[in-house]
């Protein structure tokens, strides 16, 4: 095997295949479970790639190759994926599920979801404060997922020791559909070459993952004719109409701000910020949910028309909801953004809230500024997952030496986010929403299983919001039994809190022991 850093660089100056395979064993449960891994790249086309031209013109088909003719119309761009495969030993591939996992960004590899949930080995963080430098541990993951399925951790292109090159790379596999394409020919791909098209099958898919998970499974079920047994969706954004980010550039969509006030109160709380510090949390969220729902979705309705003294009770029972002072509230028109949450809720104390996990607090940067100015969560551990994944590949899976991992890009900057939704002639220019995607794999493959899983101190992706997606699919009522729904006392990585960690794996390992099997058709 060759570790030459110009492959993954240069997509078709090296083998279309590039891999590496090492052996383990975790501990799951008290059970060793030996493994092996193998740590790769596959190399992707671009979407209108047709393989026949490569018989026609003497190439290997599926293998990247500048057209040689003026009559090859074929697109140059292409994309090499970087993927690490955990694989249990001894397994039967019609019997052991598998499951395609990845983070999100758009532009982020699958490091935190690698070395902080369901790999073999986890590197150890801080529950809620920010963790020291180097030297990190890293230590056998008992709760790696192991134990119930193999594992594929995919690193979107771009990302990783992935490269994408060739004449409008970018706009190949940078966008909503070509991002969703990219990732259906890559597992469609993966399943050929390892044997595992009868394998029961998943996806994990992790924030702008959840986005991509929709897409990625109407994809793979009405365009490969590949039936899931189950998506897994952590964190989830399916409409960017409720993003909690900026509400403010899109006036008489007031369902951000109810979306996101759950999360609001349950950070105040775990913060103790609030007038009355109720003793429990879900019971203090379910009157929470209640009131957002209610009350406070009326009087935003009403807009310009709401009664003062309306308006007035509405500031005070915000006040006693996220501890954020009733003056404010009243300036804010009662529509309070993400970014000013975080920045106001702790100012006394100059510090800024989290927004991907608001148990965290850093140094506020600027007290004069009107939102928060970074995300004290982030900082306080991507070092470490970085910093132990690149020590690890290198060391224990063998692969990368003399090459750069890209553990996030600038793709967001360059992303398409128009989308065609199913049904569509066309692309549109408006905010994503992938909701129709996941209602179409739903309805079209009627024993497809979801599970919903969020973090209750989560504010990129409030799990109130997740929740009303999900009860908002336009899918018959009989199928919203398929939808499963978790959540954990923990942010926008659940599995950074050890605790949640633990029972973010029950509940997926139980999740797949439910719907891995079926009972066969009649003869």
């Amino acid at each position: 095997m060759s570790l030459s850093p110009s492959r993954a660089d240069t997509p078709g100056a090296a083998s279309d295949t590039d891999r590496s395979s090492t052996s383990g064993t975790v501990t799951v449960g008290g059970d060793a479970i030996p493994y092996e891994a193998v740590a790769g790249t596959l190399l992707i086309h671009a979407g209108d790639w047709d393989d026949s031209a490569d018989v026609l013109h003497g190439r290997t088909p599926g293998q990247f190759t500048l057209p040689k003719k003026p009559d090859d119309a074929q697109p140059d761009a292409a994309a090499s994926m970087f993927y690490v495969a955990y694989f249990k030993k001894g397994a039967r591939p019609e019997n052991r599920p598998i499951t395609f996992v990845y983070n999100g960004g758009p532009g982020s590899s699958t490091v935190w979801l690698h070395m902080g949930a369901f790999g073999p080995r986890r590197v150890l963080t801080n529950n809620d404060t920010h963790t020291p430098p180097a030297p990190y541990r890293l230590v056998n993951n008992a709760q790696s997922l192991l134990d119930v399925t193999d594992l594929v951790f995919i690193d979107a292109p771009g990302t990783g020791f992935g490269r994408i090159a060739g004449k409008d790379a970018q706009k190949q596999f940078w966008g909503v559909d070509a991002d969703g394409h990219a990732f259906a020919r890559f597992i469609t791909r993966f399943l050929a070459e390892n044997g595992r098209f009868n394998s029961p099958k998943y996806l994990f898919g992790e924030s702008y993952g959840t986005t991509r998970s929709a897409v990625l499974a109407n994809d793979l079920e009405n365009d490969e004719n590949v039936d899931l047994n189950g998506v897994i969706l952590l964190s989830q954004i399916l409409s960017y109409d409720n993003n909690a980010d900026t509400p403010q550039y899109n006036p008489g969509n007031d369902q951000p701000y109810v979306l996101s006030l759950p999360t609001y109160a349950a950070t105040a709380w775990y913060h103790h910020k609030l007038p009355e510090q109720p003793p429990a949390l879900r019971p203090f969220l379910d009157e929470v949910e209640h009131f957002a729902a209610t009350d406070y979705l009326l009087a935003l309705q009403q807009g310009a028309s709401l009664p003062s003294a309306q308006r007035e009770a509405i500031a005070q029972k915000l006040h006693a909801y996220t501890g954020l002072p009733v003056a404010y509230i009243l300036r804010a028109d009662l529509r309070i953004n993400g970014g000013e949450f975080t920045g106001h809720l702790e100012e006394d104390g100059a510090l800024t809230t989290g927004r991907l996990d608001t148990r965290f607090s850093g140094p506020t940067l600027d007290p004069l500024a009107k939102e928060a100015e970074y995300d004290p969560q982030s900082s306080a551990m991507s070092s470490a997952y970085v910093s132990v994944f690149n020590d690890y590949v290198r060391a224990t899976l063998k692969y990368g030496v003399g090459q750069t991992y890209r553990a996030e890009t600038d793709a967001e900057e360059h992303w398409d986010f128009r989308h065609q939704q199913p049904g569509q002639s066309r692309a549109e220019d408006a905010a994503v929403n992938v909701m129709p995607d996941l209602a179409m794999a739903m309805k079209t493959n009627p024993t497809l299983h979801v599970m919903l899983n969020a973090g209750y101190f989560d504010l990129a992706t409030p799990y109130y919001e997740g929740l009303y997606e999900m009860k908002h699919l336009p899918i018959p009522a009989a199928l919203q039994s398929n939808i499963a729904f978790k959540q954990y006392e923990s942010g926008h990585m659940v599995y950074a809190n050890e605790a949640a960690l633990a029972q973010l794996h029950d509940n997926v390992a139980a999740f797949i022991r439910s719907t891995s099997s079926a009972p066969s058709p009649s003869p």
